[in-house]
């Protein structure tokens, strides 16, 4: 299988005859990605190496007695036709009997928000359902506070400022500030703007308006493209029948069939530089036994922090190694349940693929129902599986509790919400991710100076989400490594066409889906 590419349509590819060797750090959508590219465009064998035992970084799909976990949640949506069309040739999209095993299915985006043990749309509706939960005094309440903060907006210094801005200070109070506080641990006022500006850019309660106006009107486009929908208000989405890994595993097949290499367990120690270039890397393997790889080019999605920590034979300046010491990250842990019922809902399980647990009693940031992804997630379609999300930092309490007892207070806070009974519980996991989603507080600040150093490295190029410190989703991180390659190929060294993808798109997520959520309005990730 070929993956699709653009070498076609731009013939200025690598001469065939210079087999030189591009090694990639990480396994999951940049990396895998950058490898496929690298094989389409010719005269290159990629050696992916990856330290953990499975593909797809966070996008992969974790099996667990025949019941699968999506780290985080993944629609596959983009507005990018080439990413729609390189996902659909991977796994077809369902009909077609020849990929009944790997094809991708049509979903419908349902996802509510769940405070003061009730359900409010999202996004939220101006319905008596919305009134009756909130309470007429709250509802008029949150109408002056918005009409009060677009009439004397605030400097945005601060995402506190940013949401404030669109929504008012009342519904922030509500939807956003402790719910951002529990995932980031950090108050709002202390993240930077940027993550609004990135993730939340079209968003607002105009946003909503219009697409409740659209949507009552008929207007609302149905397709998968949907382009003049904000992408926080898009209703459908494709969905690998057994989880975002699938997709991702295809890949990791492909590209070794095709001549690359790809090194599980194997983690990039050192990266070797002489003479201001990378001149080879590292690796350790699982039994710690170590080798030295050479590399003509360099592609990392390794955690920025990671990757200047590696250096070696390149000086690297004070301020560069400080701040990338200090850059913040959030880990994650869920927890799958299969259980026999929910006590929620009318229907066994709600129709939600997802739910933001947006009440300040319990520290659960969001609840997934697999079944509602694909039914090809659940090993028993009668059971109702589910995957609980944490947002912690490796080495606190959360993430140092043991498993038995984290499971155990995962299930009573459910039961204390009002979602389960514990005794409804038949089998249980947890599942930890570390540096799953790069933090913007912090030393992130002074990511333009690490950036500036990283690129005045010609032949290294940082891709993903953790390689750029930047929470791309997976579309976003795919499209660094295909910016990356075309570098590699047109031989040129001004890399600032790979550092602004995602700066400057026509469409921003917002930051309740694929991965932590910040806000009652919902992103993908890959989310997602």
């Amino acid at each position: 299988m070929k993956l699709p590419t653009d070498i076609d349509k731009n013939p200025d590819c690598l001469p065939r005859n210079e087999m030189k060797v591009a090694v990639i750090a990480g396994a999951g959508p940049a990396g895998l990605t950058a490898a496929a590219e690298l094989l389409d465009a010719g005269g290159v064998l990629p050696v992916v190496f990856e330290a953990d035992s499975i593909v797809g970084g966070i996008s992969r799909t974790v099996n667990y007695r025949g019941n699968r976990i999506d780290i985080g949640g993944h629609r596959f949506f983009s507005k990018n036709d080439r990413i729609m069309y390189w996902w659909t040739r991977v796994m077809p999209l369902e009909g077609d009997p020849e990929v009944a095993d790997r094809a991708m299915l049509r979903r419908n985006r349902v996802s509510r928000i769940y405070y003061l043990r009730s359900f409010f749309d999202y996004p939220v509706k101006m319905s008596m359902q919305t009134i009756r939960n909130l309470g007429l005094w709250r509802t008029v309440r949150a109408g002056l506070s918005y009409i009060a903060a677009t009439i004397a907006p605030r400097k945005e210094q601060s995402l506190e400022d940013f949401y404030i801005n669109r929504f008012g200070k009342v519904l922030y109070s509500m939807f956003f500030e402790d719910y951002t506080e529990k995932v980031w641990g950090v108050h709002p006022s202390r993240l930077s703007a940027d993550w609004g500006v990135q993730r939340v850019k079209g968003l607002s309660i105009m946003a909503v308006l219009k697409d409740m106006a659209r949507s009552g009107f008929g207007r609302k486009d149905a397709s998968l493209e949907q382009k003049q929908t904000e992408t926080s208000l898009i209703e459908s989405f494709i969905y690998p029948k057994h989880g975002p890994g699938q997709l991702w595993e295809y890949v990791a097949e492909d590209i070794q069939k095709r001549g690359a290499r790809l090194e599980m367990n194997m983690r990039v120690k050192t990266v070797n530089c002489r003479d201001g270039r990378v001149r080879s890397v590292t690796v350790e393997s699982a039994d710690g036994s170590e080798r030295e790889v050479s590399c003509d080019w360099l592609l990392s999605s390794m955690p920025v922090k990671d990757l200047i920590e590696a250096l070696r034979g390149i000086e690297v300046p004070d301020n560069v190694r400080q701040a990338a010491s200090v850059l913040p990250y959030r880990d994650f842990i869920t927890v799958g349940l299969l259980v026999d019922r929910l006590k929620i809902g009318c229907g066994n399980p709600v129709p939600d693929t997802w739910i933001y647990i947006q009440e300040r009693d319990v520290r659960l940031g969001r609840l997934q129902i697999f079944n509602n992804w694909s039914p090809y997630m659940v090993a028993d379609p009668a059971k109702v599986w589910i995957g609980l999300e944490y947002f912690c930092i490796e080495g606190d309490e959360m993430w140092n509790m043991s498993d038995s007892d984290f499971i155990n207070m995962a299930k009573a806070e459910l039961e204390k919400i009002g979602i389960i009974d514990s005794a409804d519980v038949l089998d249980a996991v947890r599942i930890k991710m570390t540096k799953a989603y790069p933090g913007y507080f912090g030393s992130y600040s002074e990511m333009p100076v690490i950036r500036e150093f990283l690129s005045s490295i010609p032949n290294l190029y940082c891709i993903g989400r953790n390689g750029q410190h930047r929470y791309n989703n997976m579309d976003h991180s795919m499209l660094t490594a295909m910016e990356a390659v075309k570098l590699i190929r047109s031989g040129s060294t001004d890399q600032r066409a790979l550092w602004n993808v995602n700066t400057e798109q026509d469409y921003h997520e917002s930051v309740l889906s694929e991965g932590p959520a910040a806000s009652s309005a919902d992103r993908d990730g890959d989310p997602d």
